[in-house]
């Protein structure tokens, strides 16, 4: 299993993600649980796409952290 990282905002009143390491692969839900769920489902047919046109799947290089001001 590999794991990306996930930017999930808050977007009016919904929730939206997307994969940095994964361009293009981004999900919207009403709450954080149902974007949780389609941002699992849009990599795993995300990484499908990639692997059906036999093209290189991408490492997971993106981290995440917090800067205080």
């Amino acid at each position: 299993m590999t794991k990306y990282l996930v930017v999930i905002e808050k977007a009016g009143r919904n929730f939206s993600a997307y994969c940095p390491d994964l361009p293009g692969c981004v999900a919207t839900g009403k709450t954080k649980r149902s974007v949780e769920k389609n941002i699992r489902q849009a990599i795993s047919l995300h990484l499908d796409g990639l692997r059906e046109h036999r093209l290189p799947i991408p490492r997971h290089t993106a981290t995440a952290g917090y800067v205080a001001v």
